[in-house]
């Protein structure tokens, strides 16, 4: 059944994309990830336009987010203390995202650059997360119980907080850091940073990865918010008929995802993650070097 997307200005099949949503909405409810950093290049592949599908693909995080995280907060495995923190942040990055957007957007060099963001992010994040935890699934089976640095140079830092859902008590800046960094990222890729932040969350700030999932997915609902608003308001760039179908799929994934999730191990579902990451990057990455079957050009009539 084919829509057509008024935004977009391209026609796609309706089914196609719930079931995309639904896709994405099950990584969200397992990973704690907005799913952004795999939808918004899959809406590359369909055939919609980069500057859509940032705009949109924020709009869709939102309600998948929501979803899940409404599954994590009935199993007490949010912290809404952190979550806030670096929901400070992360607003902050979304506003400074969506005008750097913008002024490439009227430079004409906006589509090149999110595609490039992804290689360059799926690709150094899925490797440095494939790799730990295959170190970590072979430590486990010899008998060796990894353990993580409790304390390292983030615990020096002034302006502590003591966040009690997590057991931390650590300075609010590296939070507020990582909060304004994937804001950016959320703006300029559409995505909601969960592939950026649940690394961050868990090795940098020392968090335990049951509480890390429901903790990202309640940041992330705020902040792509704030940035499918800035993009809709400023932009005039986000397809409601695309988003609804995103949605739709979405928010059932979701419960899926939370599910499926603690049914896995922690290092099971960070290589899972991993390798997903990886994939979308060589794909992206494929597309960008090989030259596309039909070459065309728009030109003025008698060239």
């Amino acid at each position: 059944m084919l829509v057509y997307l008024p935004v977009a200005e391209v026609s796609v099949n309706a089914f196609v994309l719930i079931g995309l949503g639904g896709l994405v909405g099950i990584l969200s409810g397992m990973f704690g990830v907005g799913g952004g950093f795999l939808m918004t290049p899959l809406l590359f592949f369909i055939g919609i336009p980069p500057a859509v599908a940032v705009a949109t693909e924020a709009n869709q995080i939102v309600a998948s987010s929501f979803s899940g995280v409404l599954a994590h907060l009935r199993r007490k495995t949010v912290d809404l203390r952190m979550g806030s923190v670096l929901l400070v942040g992360g607003l902050i990055g979304a506003a400074l995202g969506v005008g750097v957007f913008n002024w490439l957007k009227s430079l004409g060099q906006v589509d090149l650059l999110v595609k490039l963001c992804y290689v360059v992010f799926l690709g150094i994040i899925g490797s440095l997360m494939f790799v730990e935890s295959l170190n970590a699934i072979r430590k486990t089976k010899s008998g060796i119980v990894p353990k993580r640095k409790k304390h390292n140079w983030v615990h020096g830092l002034p302006f502590k907080m003591r966040f009690r859902v997590s057991g931390l008590y650590i300075s609010v800046i590296p939070p507020v850091l990582v909060g304004i960094f994937v804001g950016i990222l959320a703006a300029i890729m559409g995505v909601g940073g969960g592939f950026i932040m649940v690394p961050a969350m868990i090795y940098l700030l020392g968090m335990p990865t049951k509480v890390v999932v429901g903790t990202s997915l309640f940041q992330i609902i705020f902040v792509t918010a704030f940035t499918t608003l800035l993009h809709a308001t400023t932009n005039f760039t986000v397809d409601i008929v695309l988003a609804v179908l995103l949605i739709f799929g979405g928010v059932i994934g979701a419960q899926i995802g939370a599910v499926i999730g603690l049914r896995l191990k922690a290092e099971q579902l960070r290589i899972l993650l991993a390798i997903m990451v990886i994939g979308v990057c060589g794909k992206l990455a494929f597309d960008l070097i090989v030259q596309p079957a039909e070459l065309f050009s728009i030109a003025a009539g008698g060239h």
